[in-house]
């Protein structure tokens, strides 16, 4: 069953949400076999799926969520499909790479394993990529690090420990490949942080639940760790992967 914890925030999900490393898919066509197809499952608003355009003939970036696919980028090379990635409209052995961004941990594993295994050519590759808290500067990342395990803990679903634990507890039955170390960066403003906030499912399931949103208790104290809210921080993501043969 599909768990929509992020169509309400498709728009800020769109324009918040940091890119991947273009280092991170280059070296995924490294290690596959080819560079026909590639499938990008529970693509959000298509950030994995711009990443691997350039360097896949096809790219089937596929999302349950038709809000999400709706504010997705358009590219010549990215088929955009609204279907669940234990399911999805790709045919047999036709995908050279899989990869899933920041969201295997809300998937049943038995049946997206199964699909995987389904659309993949011999040797294909499935990457599946997570990250966790932002880092910035020791000041600011007290802040968010606070409202992440205080007032939101009890709003993450269950399936979110996964991410805290790297991705190493989640099944993951195939022949891994160790990846080298990818980091994530961008450089934002304070709003933009505070945008990016606000498309975490906690924060959103907090604003309905308790109709109030747990960013404006938490907008004073960032404003005055960050200064000037207009100045530039960079912002870097450490990349957890778990990558294997298909």
């Amino acid at each position: 069953m599909f768990k929509d914890h992020f169509s309400t925030a498709a728009r800020g999900y769109a324009r918040f949400r940091p890119e991947y490393p273009d280092g991170l898919f280059r070296w995924l066509i490294e290690v596959s076999p080819a560079r026909d197809c590639a499938w990008d499952a529970a693509t959000g608003t298509g950030q994995a799926a711009l990443g691997l355009a350039p360097y896949f003939v096809e790219v089937i970036a596929t999302d349950a969520s038709l809000a999400q696919i709706r504010h997705a980028r358009a590219h010549p090379a990215v088929r955009y499909e609204v279907a669940p990635s234990e399911y999805v409209p790709i045919e047999n052995a036709s995908v050279d790479l899989v990869t899933v961004a920041q969201a295997l941990h809300w998937f049943d594993f038995d049946a997206f394993y199964s699909e995987v295994r389904r659309v993949s050519r011999p040797g294909a590759v499935l990457a599946a990529i997570s990250y966790g808290l932002a880092r910035i500067e020791p000041d600011i990342d007290a802040i968010v690090d606070d409202l992440y395990r205080g007032p939101l803990d009890t709003y993450w679903p269950p399936e979110r420990a996964y991410v805290d634990q790297h991705y190493r507890t989640i099944p993951f039955p195939f022949e891994e490949i160790d990846p080298p170390p990818f980091l994530m960066r961008s450089s934002w403003t304070l709003d933009h942080l505070l945008g990016y906030l606000g498309t975490w499912s906690a924060v959103n399931r907090a604003r309905e639940q308790s109709g109030e949103d747990p960013l404006t208790a938490i907008a004073p104290a960032l404003r005055g760790a960050w200064g000037e809210p207009l100045e530039l921080r960079d912002v870097t993501w450490p990349l957890n992967l778990r990558v294997g043969r298909a």
